[in-house]
């Protein structure tokens, strides 16, 4: 059904209610485990009225029954992770109709992307978590972040497909991205300005307006002059892109870089867990075209990691505006 799957961490059969109406699901965040197994019944439900015999795996995704591949003979797989992050935002009694206009979206099942005849014009560059997709595709793109790639892609109809067979598309990958960045600077972004409370409180820049806006990070220095109106920043910026449709922006000026980090972890926190298209929850320092993770997760909650040009830029900020704070 798809060239993309979204994959889970656990294994065996269906969602269960382990625990009561609130007990969170393991694997179909933010939904609880009665909301999961709802959603569950109409994707199989879903791919059944679309001729397909297919079963939760217990992981995110449903499988096909008895070996069935399907009309064009692969064996197919419908991750529904960005399914569940959809849904949870809507009233229940939508969720039927978003379920069958999700896989109304999706490409045919075992049918490779249709590329585009004109690729000059149609083909992007998208950020991709790396967790979401089959680690065989990996490979077969270049990492952008620890956890994030990237990977040509195309519109088709109202989705976006992903082109991880690189030989399809009949160019070198230097034409693919030159191509794919054109187009991503030709896109616009719509832009809300996010500002704590006090005279010192700190401002971020939210950027949304398609689902290629987190992919626009490849072209910082356009979003940045275009939307932002600054011009190479002399201290940098923090950048934050949880989710495909949106991208955080702080330019680093003053002593609001110590709360704008706060703000920037707790919103891709957010987001990276509840919005559909999760691309990285982490917070990267950005001057010119180097990206430096700034946050560390490895101890369950988010840690600073103030090395590199991340600290040489904190103690330029002391040194030349008086910066008094150090995160």
């Amino acid at each position: 059904m798809s060239a993309h799957k979204d994959r889970g961490g656990r294994r065996g059969g269906r969602p269960h209610n382990g625990g009561g109406a609130d007990q969170p699901h393991p694997v179909l965040t933010p939904l609880t485990v009665p909301q999961a197994e709802r959603l569950v019944r109409l994707a199989e439900a879903a791919v059944t009225e679309r001729g397909f015999s297919m079963r939760y795996d217990g992981a995110g995704a449903l499988l096909p029954i008895g070996g069935d591949t399907g009309p064009a003979g692969d064996a197919p797989t419908a991750g529904l992770a960005n399914l569940a992050r959809t849904v949870g935002e809507l009233p229940r009694q939508q969720w039927r109709s978003a379920v069958a206009a999700h896989f109304d979206q999706m490409l045919a099942l075992g049918e490779r992307p249709t590329v585009p005849e004109d690729l000059e014009n149609e083909l992007y560059l998208r950020l991709v978590c790396a967790a979401t997709i089959e680690p065989d595709w990996t490979g077969k793109v270049p990492e952008f972040v620890p956890g994030v790639v990237i990977a040509p892609a195309t519109y088709t109809g109202r989705a976006v497909a992903m082109h991880f067979d690189l030989d399809s598309l009949g160019a070198p990958w230097e034409d693919i991205t030159r191509m794919g960045l054109a187009n991503l600077r030709r896109l616009e972004d719509k832009v809300e300005l996010v500002r704590q409370p006090g005279a010192n409180g700190a401002e971020i820049a939210m950027l949304t307006g398609g689902m290629f806006t987190a992919s626009r990070a490849l072209v910082l220095d356009t979003v940045l002059r275009e939307s932002l109106h600054v011009e190479d920043p002399p201290f940098g910026c923090l950048v934050a892109l949880p989710a495909r449709d949106m991208l955080l922006v702080h330019v680093m000026r003053d002593e609001t870089v110590v709360p704008a980090f706060g703000m920037l972890t707790e919103l891709a926190n957010c987001f990276f867990g509840d919005s559909p298209g999760p691309v990285s929850p982490h917070v990267y320092y950005v001057t010119g075209d180097e990206w430096q993770q700034v946050t560390d997760y490895s101890t369950g909650t988010a840690q600073l990691q103030a090395s590199g040009r991340f600290s040489a830029a904190l103690r330029r900020l002391d040194s030349e505006l008086g910066l008094s704070h150090a995160i």
